[in-house]
């Protein structure tokens, strides 16, 4: 499995978009610093995701999430690769039975499939979009985790890196 954590908010980000000629799209924009967690971990194996939005990154929530991992996943035992962020190196961090942690390089961004999630998120779900509240940005990360959560194909063409491939 691959795990990653994205912050989203109510900064708006800007995309092209498209419109007929010869109208020029507008497009709203907002800069308010609110902002929420997915916690996300994807097995590419059998395209499969299970993801907690949550309102901070810190050690709790790592613990929390893991949890839900491992109930999520509880006839698995899951070897989960994680960036080096403070809580996941945590000596507080409690790590389910089920569950072990494997670190990535330092500096590895590009290593970890779960990045793609966010890019997906960020793209299909927020740009262009202005949101009046935190509760409407939830709103629109969980519909877009389901999305992604019910295409067990495009997971897999996202996330399935040749490194963590593993014969069964």
């Amino acid at each position: 499995m691959a795990h990653d954590e994205g912050r989203f908010g109510r900064i708006s980000e800007i995309r092209r978009c498209w419109a007929p000629k010869p109208i020029r799209p507008t497009v709203p924009q907002q800069i308010v610093r609110e902002w929420v967690y997915v916690f996300a971990a994807v097995c590419p194996q059998i395209g499969r995701l299970t993801a907690l939005i949550l309102p901070y990154a810190n050690t709790q929530m790592m613990t929390l999430f893991l949890r839900q991992v491992a109930a999520d996943f509880q006839e698995y035992f899951l070897v989960m690769v994680v960036d080096r962020a403070g809580w996941h190196m945590s000596r507080d961090l409690q790590i389910p039975e089920n569950l072990r942690l494997i670190p990535l390089p330092p500096g590895s961004p590009e290593l970890n499939p779960a990045e793609h999630l966010w890019d997906e998120l960020r793209e299909d779900e927020l740009a262009n979009h202005v949101f009046n509240s935190l509760d409407e940005v939830e709103s629109a990360l969980c519909t877009g985790i389901k999305r992604l959560a019910a295409q067990p194909e495009r997971l897999r063409s996202l996330t399935n890196f040749p490194y963590l491939r593993v014969s069964l």
